[in-house]
This record gives C-alpha cells, sequence and structure tokens, in this order.
C-alpha cells in the first residue's frame, strides 16, 4: 500500500487482502480456526506463522487483519493489535508493559473504568500508580521518577475535555525511559498525530468514531511492530481480548466514511459550542475548539479542531440537567459517543456516577454538567433542539 495516500484513500483501500474470487467488498472470514494440507505444515506453522497465515482467531484472521493494517497505516503506526472493546485495549496495553514494582503516571482527568484499572487493578498486581493534573507540566515533572515505566494519559480527557501536551509530557516520560501510553478516542484518528508527537502506544475505543453507527464494540492498540508483535500480541491473544471477525469487517466498513463523518461532527460541535457560550441557562460551555477553552492554543497545535464532542454546565444542577434531557427532541440520552445520531448524557450520573464525590469535584463533573457527542443532523435542528430543551432547564429553577 501507498504509505503518501492522504488519509481518506487510506480508509478506503489500506490493507485490502481479496480472496481467490477477488470480491469488491472486504471479505469477512467468520471462521475461529484454520486448516492444514499436512501435519507438517500444522507443525511449521505453529513454530512461525508467516504475513498471510493464521492459526486461530483469538491469535489473527484475514478480516481483522485488514481492519489492523488500516488503522495503523491511517495512524501513521508500524503495527495494530485489534481488541474486543476500546477497554480491553487499555486494559492490554497497561497490564502488557508493567510488572509488579513498577511505577506508572497518569493524568486524573480519565474515563472511569480507566481509572479503576489504575486506582484499584494495577496496585494489586503491585504496580505503584501516581496521578497528576495532567494540563501541570509541573505536576508531570515532579511525579515522573527513574522507576517509572508508563506513564498513562487520554489525550482530550472524559467528560471535561482538558487537553494534554503530548509532546511536552513525551519528552518528560522518556528521559527516565518510561513508555508513554496515549488514549485518543476523543482526539479521533483524523485529527490525533499522538505517535509524531511522542506518543509510544495509542490506543482508541474503536466502538465510538470508528464504528460511528452504534453497532459493535471494538478496540485498538497501535506502535512499533516490536511492541505490538513482541509484547502486546502474546498478553491478548493468551488472555482472550481479541476482536470478532465480524466486528472487524463493521468496523473496516466504518473507516471508510469516517473522514467525512468526523469533519461534519466537528463542524456542528464548533457551531453548537458558539451558539450556546453565553447562554443564560448554562454557567460554563467546554469545548477545546473556542478561544474561551484553557487550552485553546495546545488543541490547534496539536490536533488542528475541537473535536466532535462538547460539554457544558447547566445552572440548577441535577434537576435543571435531567430537565434538559427529557426535553430533548433529536438528541438522545446514552451513554455512548461518536455516533451518527447526537447523544446527551449527564456523567456524574452515568459513565463517572461511581467515583467519590471529592473526586467528581475535582476533576470539574458537577450535577450539571451535560457531555454532548455531535452526531450528523442538521446543525440547525440542533440548535433549535438544544435552546428549547435550555428553556425547560430554565423553567425548573
Amino acid at each position: 500500500m501507498n504509505q503518501d495516500w492522504n488519509s481518506r484513500t487510506k480508509l478506503v483501500h489500506g490493507g485490502i487482502r481479496r480472496s481467490q474470487y477477488n470480491e469488491m467488498s472486504e471479505a469477512l472470514f467468520l471462521t475461529q480456526g484454520f486448516v492444514y494440507d499436512t501435519a507438517e505444515q500444522a507443525e511449521a506453522r505453529f513454530l512461525k506463522a508467516g504475513p498471510d497465515e493464521f492459526i486461530y482467531a483469538r491469535y489473527g484472521n484475514p478480516t481483522v487483519a485488514m481492519f489492523e493494517e488500516r488503522i495503523a497505516m491511517l495512524e501513521g503506526a508500524e503495527d495494530a493489535f485489534a481488541c474486543a472493546s476500546g477497554m480491553a485495549a487499555v486494559q492490554g496495553a497497561l497490564m502488557a508493559l508493567v510488572k509488579a514494582g513498577d511505577h506508572v503516571v497518569a493524568s486524573r482527568a480519565l474515563f472511569g473504568s480507566c481509572l479503576f484499572i489504575l486506582e484499584n487493578i494495577l496496585p494489586k498486581f503491585g504496580v505503584e500508580v501516581t496521578l497528576v493534573d495532567g494540563a501541570n507540566l509541573e505536576q508531570w515533572r515532579a511525579a515522573v521518577r527513574s522507576d517509572t515505566r508508563l506513564v498513562f494519559f487520554e489525550s482530550m480527557s472524559n467528560p471535561t475535555l482538558e487537553v494534554i501536551d503530548i509532546e511536552a509530557v513525551s519528552e518528560i516520560a522518556h528521559r527516565v525511559g518510561a513508555v508513554v501510553v496515549s488514549d485518543n478516542v476523543f482526539s479521533t484518528p483524523i485529527y490525533s498525530n499522538a505517535i509524531s508527537q511522542g506518543a509510544d502506544i495509542v490506543t482508541y475505543s474503536a466502538t465510538k468514531h470508528i464504528d460511528g453507527q452504534g453497532r459493535v464494540l471494538g478496540g485498538v492498540i497501535l506502535g512499533t511492530r516490536e511492541v505490538i508483535r513482541g509484547t502486546i500480541e502474546p498478553f491478548m491473544k493468551h488472555t482472550g481480548g481479541a476482536l470478532s471477525p465480524f466486528n472487524a469487517w463493521v468496523l473496516l466498513k466504518g473507516l471508510e466514511t469516517m473522514d467525512l463523518r468526523v469533519r461534519a461532527q466537528t463542524a456542528t460541535a464548533l457551531e453548537l459550542a458558539r451558539v450556546l457560550e453565553g447562554h443564560p441557562a448554562l454557567s460554563r460551555v467546554i469545548y477545546p475548539g473556542l478561544p474561551s477553552h484553557p487550552q485553546y492554543e495546545l488543541a490547534q497545535r496539536q490536533l488542528g479542531a475541537g473535536g466532535t464532542v462538547l460539554s457544558f454546565e447547566i445552572a440548577g444542577g441535577r434537576a435543571a440537567a435531567f430537565a434538559f434531557l427529557n426535553a430533548l427532541k433529536i438528541a438522545t440520552i446514552s451513554n455512548n459517543l461518536g455516533d451518527a445520531k447526537t447523544i446527551a448524557t449527564p456523567p456524574a450520573f452515568t459513565t463517572h456516577q461511581r467515583l467519590p464525590e471529592d473526586q467528581k469535584a475535582a476533576l470539574g463533573i458537577t450535577p450539571g454538567l451535560i457531555r454532548l457527542s455531535c452526531g450528523l443532523e442538521d446543525p440547525a435542528d440542533l440548535i433549535a433542539d438544544m435552546k428549547q430543551a435550555l428553556e425547560a432547564a430554565q423553567a425548573c429553577r
């Protein structure tokens, strides 16, 4: 494949493997195993499988391999390992790269399940974890030590959209030989440049923008071929976090339209953020594409855009936030994001519900906070929907 192709071409043609039938659409190899012509061939393949030789779907599959090659080509990574979900990707990347006695530094502003791994699972296996304010480089410098093995962050945090300076944090981590793992879900593969900016490993929940239509779960870990095949693959294939071939096929079809979808969703998010900023029903609007965002300049330099998600705080707390959500006519209430449909959720009561109240307060996850993932609807219709729902929120105060 031509690595000089532009993103939209890579997303349509990257990684294609055609069978002897020369099918147009990528083939779905819905099989868990593969057969061998001879016992000698089986022995040879288990010793060392070639690039187009497969053993078992938990180890690899032609449809899954197409997805891995295509997303790696887009991201600018040497290789990728596809996983059963986004959290399988995060858990796999972290667990495969650390051992008892290692030290991990991570940003504090994370999805609830990521925090659970860092605060509950890694310490059970003897890994020390230090959490920092991800936007504060001095805290990173103070926390990273000579025995720090890995640093982890969401390049744009969920749900308060804090943007991490990938280049600066990577430089701090690499001084002590630590591996940099960046979860890029909110940045999206369209705007992400994390590997060229210093990240060693990138993870995605493919459930979000890569599928983009609310159909399947999936995840992916990207990095150098040495790390992906030498460290990540052995851990993932023996612990069972592999992606199903059917889901890989759905994700391949999602990749074909992802560039168009994400750019349209981002344009809508910016338009909505501009309209909502200063609205009397809101105490704040958070969107990295607005000059009022604390890391606006960094977001423009690092991503070139603000992304598909915005968050805003409704004055009046839980009652006003719920009145807003219940009044929505186009946007739907759900906890996914990156979908073709606009989705609203109150993180304090859904995705981050189980966080202690002091942690929610420290992260800015208030009872009135709404996370809005912009879809593909007409922006004018969404603006009208937001305005009428905000009127309902004001009426209950």
